[in-house]
Formats: C-alpha cells, sequence, structure tokens
C-alpha cells in the first residue's frame, strides 16, 4: 500500500530561512531616514519608502537593486525634486554595500541539510536578483547540497507546481519550507505540497498573510533544527 504521505522533494526558501537578509535592509533604511531627516520624522520617510517599494514591486521584482531603486525615488518625491546629487550618491553606496555585505548562515541550517540531503531532493527556490542571489548561495557554502537551484521573479501555486514537475515527483510529493507565509507556504500548499513555516523575527510587511492553520499540510517551527524530525514524523503519517 502506498504511503500516502510520501516525500520525495524538500524545497527550500533562501533569505532569512537559510541566511540573513531582512536585518540588511532594516539597516539601510534607518540609514536612508537619517539622510532625509529634514524632509521629515523616520517613521515618514519610512512610510513613503514602502509606498514606493509596493508600487515598484511589480516593476523591478525583489531585491537590493529595486531597493534602491525606491530609496532614489521616494527621495525625490520628499524633496519635491530638489535631493541634493550628494544624497543619492549615498544611497546608491549604501545599495552597495548591501550587496556585498558578507553572509550570516542562520542556526541549524547546515546540519538540518547536510542531514536531508542524499535521504531527498533538495531544491532551493528564492526570489530575487539573480547575482546578489547567486553571490549569497556561494558566500554560505551551501551551494553544494541543494540538487537544483531555482531563482525565479514570483512565487504562487503555479510556480512551485511548476518546479516541483520539474525537479520532483509533483507537488504531491514535496515540501517547501521558509519564513515567508504568502511566498514559501501559501502556494505551496495551494499546488498541493505541504508548507512549512520556520518564522523570522524580522519579515517584510508586504509578505504577512494570515497563517492557513486549518490546511493539514500545513506545520510551523520554531527553526530549522527541527525539520529532520517534523519530516519523518509526516512521513510514517502520523
Amino acid at each position: 500500500m502506498r504511503n500516502h504521505n510520501e516525500l520525495t522533494t524538500i524545497g527550500f526558501d533562501a533569505d532569512d530561512t537559510l541566511w540573513q537578509n531582512e536585518q540588511f535592509f532594516r539597516m539601510t533604511e534607518k540609514r536612508f531616514a537619517a539622510m532625509l531627516a529634514d524632509h521629515g520624522e523616520e517613521e515618514q520617510i519610512s512610510a513613503r519608502l514602502l509606498e514606493a517599494e509596493r508600487r515598484n514591486l511589480a516593476v523591478y521584482g525583489f531585491g537590493i537593486k529595486g531597493f534602491t531603486l525606491s530609496m532614489i525615488e521616494t527621495a525625490i518625491e520628499v524633496t519635491d525634486g530638489r535631493v541634493p546629487a550628494s544624497v543619492i550618491a549615498e544611497i546608491l553606496e549604501a545599495g552597495r554595500e548591501m550587496l556585498s555585505h558578507p553572509i550570516e548562515v542562520l542556526p541549524h541550517v547546515r546540519e538540518t541539510v547536510e542531514k536531508l540531503a542524499g535521504a531527498y531532493r533538495l531544491v532551493l527556490i528564492t526570489e530575487g536578483d539573480l547575482f546578489d542571489q547567486e553571490r549569497k548561495l556561494a558566500g554560505s557554502g551551501l551551494g553544494d547540497l541543494f540538487d537544483a537551484v531555482e531563482i525565479v521573479s514570483d512565487k504562487n501555486a503555479a510556480t512551485y507546481a511548476r518546479l516541483f514537475r520539474r525537479h520532483g515527483d509533483g507537488a504531491a510529493k514535496s515540501m517547501m519550507v521558509g519564513n515567508s507565509l504568502k511566498s514559501d507556504v501559501v502556494p505551496a500548499i495551494e499546488a498541493g505540497g505541504w508548507g512549512v513555516h520556520v518564522p523570522h523575527e524580522l519579515t517584510w510587511v508586504l509578505e504577512h498573510v494570515e497563517a492557513p492553520l486549518a490546511e493539514p499540510r500545513f506545520r510551523q517551527i520554531s527553526d530549522l533544527g527541527q525539520l529532520p524530525e517534523l519530516v519523518q514524523t509526516i512521513i510514517e503519517g502520523s
């Protein structure tokens, strides 16, 4: 008799699941607000920046380059077009610094991925800028542990259905693990797979949605170190 909970493929998000990411955006956002302190309080500047990011997401996609362009746009807006070239230069420098920041792998990541590698097909599925995500993966030292790497422009149910067909045995025998309910968990479940939420203390506000608590294939763990035990529990059908 076939195991209803057969699992062959595990997808992992990258940013704030395998390594730190959002904290560098928060630090740069504070620096940006300080540059424009004469034009508004930090909260106001941050709110205007978030509006620009939301508008630009469909044009620039996810990542540091789009964030940098949104900072420039916001600086132009809040200064009524009078932002000094020196401030634009400082914004560009802040973006460059983000793109060269050392990678900080999160706790329990390496041992967990090593434990699951070989027993399952492991696929890294991440949104963002191609060059930057490739840089971070190389810097993490985790690249050799994954059977495939997919850097995509959007994560939705169709994305997961396609990728789990390409790299596995379909979504029904696959699991997606990540810190974002909106991008990692909910669409993977919609595609027919398992969705495992690993909360991160910092998650971008545009990634917030309600947890799908009623979904039978939804799970949540406090850190990645709990994943191997969870996987074992699922395949045993308990």
